[in-house]
């Protein structure tokens, strides 16, 4: 192949794309080549800028995934814009922060909702959409350093993104020999709306530095080549694998 990591000809679903990670990701997969169908609660105005500024096609949907409800309508309309479905990226996540003592069920019921159920039925949806194409596509989960370690005051973040991590394994393992691939990126502490209650703290925000052995939090920039590298045939023979990008933090 001439460039393996080509994503001309493509079409590319990114979920939660408004800022931060998922815009890094969806601009990423446009810089590539692909075309681009955004799905999410909060309008997506400055990514559809972006990617249409780049010559590729782009469509926005709406849809709020703290349910699993509006999962066969994004990929019909995915569809119906663009024409096919080969790549997935279940970016859109919560995280709702509290001393265990105190967490609230509803805390705990949303950020799963978001973060590992909607996640897996669009899997599932854009998995037999995959079938039914016949041409296989790769699905890329967003795991977290906490698909790895506890954290604190997080307790449904974590298991939500403890789960990632395990559907990802499930879900390649069930479809590897139907040629998709299923693989998850596992950011490290990133300079986004999620962390921003962490940065404001200077104590926290020190502590965390200190450990990060590229000294400095991260990008959404710096996600860019590895969801390309997943999103491509590069990675045709990558099934299961949590990448972290994480400027060193889990070598340290």
């Amino acid at each position: 192949m001439s460039n393996p990591f080509s994503l001309e000809g493509k079409v590319a679903l990114v979920t939660g794309a408004n800022t931060g990670l998922g815009q890094g990701i969806a601009v990423a997969l446009a810089e590539a080549g692909a075309d681009v169908a955004i799905a999410g609660f909060v309008p997506p105005t400055e990514t559809l800028e972006i990617i249409k500024k780049l010559g590729r096609k782009v469509v926005d949907i709406n849809a709020n995934l703290m349910s699993i409800e509006p999962v066969g309508r994004i990929v019909e309309e995915t569809v119906k814009g663009l024409g096919k479905i080969d790549i997935l990226v279940n970016n859109a996540g919560l995280i709702r922060r509290a001393d265990s003592v105190d967490f609230s069920e509803k805390d705990w019921d949303d950020v799963m909702n978001v973060n590992i159920k909607s996640a897996f039925f669009l899997s599932q949806a854009v998995g037999k959409q995959f079938i039914a194409q016949g041409t296989g596509g790769k699905i890329i989960n967003i795991a977290s350093m906490l698909s790895f370690q506890g954290g604190i005051r997080v307790p449904s973040y974590t298991a939500s993104k403890s789960a990632i991590a395990g559907i990802t394994r499930l879900l390649a393992n069930e479809w590897a020999s139907k040629n998709i691939n299923v693989n998850a990126i596992a950011p490290g502490y990133m300079s986004t709306d999620n962390t921003a209650q962490l940065r404001a703290d200077e104590d926290r925000s020190n502590a965390i530095l200190a450990r990060i052995p590229a000294g400095r939090w991260g990008l959404p920039s710096d996600l860019a080549g590895t969801a390309i590298f997943l999103a491509s045939p590069a990675s045709d023979y990558v099934n299961g694998a949590i990448i972290p990008v994480d400027g060193g933090w889990l070598a340290r």
